[in-house]
C-alpha cells in the first residue's frame, strides 16, 4: 500500500506541476509588452515579449523554491515547465537551445536578485535585472525601474496566486515549525 501511495503522491505532484507550469507559460500582457519595448528595447516588441515571457517563468520557480514545503515541487515544476518551453511554438526549433540558455541566464540572475539581501526590495531588484537584459535603465530612483517594479510585484503576486490554484494553500499547525514538518 505504501508504494501505490508514494506513486499516486507522486502523480498528484506531477499534474499540479503541469497546471501550475502552464500558467507560468502565458504571454504578457500586451501593455506591458509596449511599455517595455518603449522604454528599453529601443522598439523592439519581440524582445520585451520575451523579457517579460522570461521574468513570468523565472519568478514562478522562485516562488515555487520560496512557498512550498516538499522540497521535490519547484524541481518538478522546473521539470514540467523545460517540458513546455521545448513544444513552444514561439521558439523557432533550431533556436530552442539558444532561448534555453537565455532563460538559464535569467533565471541565474533573478535567483540571486530575489534571495539577495541588498538594497531596495526583490521586486525592486529583479525589476533592474529585467531592464538590464533589456538595454534599460537600471538605476533604483529611475522612474521606468520604480514602474518595473510594480509589474514585477504584480507578476510575484500572480505566481503566488496560480501556485496556491495548483498546489493548495499550506497550513502549518501553529505548535510545530516548518522543518520538522519535512522528516
Amino acid at each position: 500500500m505504501r508504494l501505490f501511495r508514494s506513486f499516486r503522491d507522486d502523480r498528484a505532484l506531477m499534474r499540479k506541476s503541469a497546471a501550475f507550469a502552464l500558467v507560468l507559460m502565458a504571454e504578457p500582457a500586451s501593455e506591458d509588452v509596449d511599455w517595455l519595448s518603449k522604454v528599453a528595447t529601443r522598439g523592439d516588441v519581440d524582445h520585451a515579449r520575451w523579457e517579460l515571457r522570461y521574468l513570468r517563468r523565472s519568478i514562478g520557480i522562485l516562488v515555487a523554491q520560496r512557498d512550498t514545503l516538499d522540497d521535490r515541487t519547484p524541481s518538478e515544476v522546473l521539470r514540467a515547465l523545460v517540458q513546455l518551453m521545448q513544444k513552444d511554438p514561439n521558439v523557432d526549433p533550431t533556436l530552442r537551445d539558444l532561448a534555453e540558455r537565455q532563460f538559464n541566464a535569467r533565471l541565474g540572475a533573478y535567483r540571486d536578485a530575489f534571495t539577495s539581501r541588498g538594497h531596495g526590495t526583490p521586486a525592486l531588484r529583479l525589476a533592474q535585472n529585467m531592464l538590464a537584459f533589456a538595454g534599460g535603465p537600471i538605476r533604483g530612483d529611475d522612474p521606468v525601474v520604480q514602474r518595473g517594479a510594480e509589474l514585477v510585484a504584480d507578476t510575484i503576486a500572480a505566481a503566488n496566486d496560480a501556485l496556491r490554484a495548483s498546489f493548495g494553500v499550506v497550513e502549518l499547525p501553529e505548535d510545530v515549525s516548518p522543518s520538522r514538518l519535512a522528516r
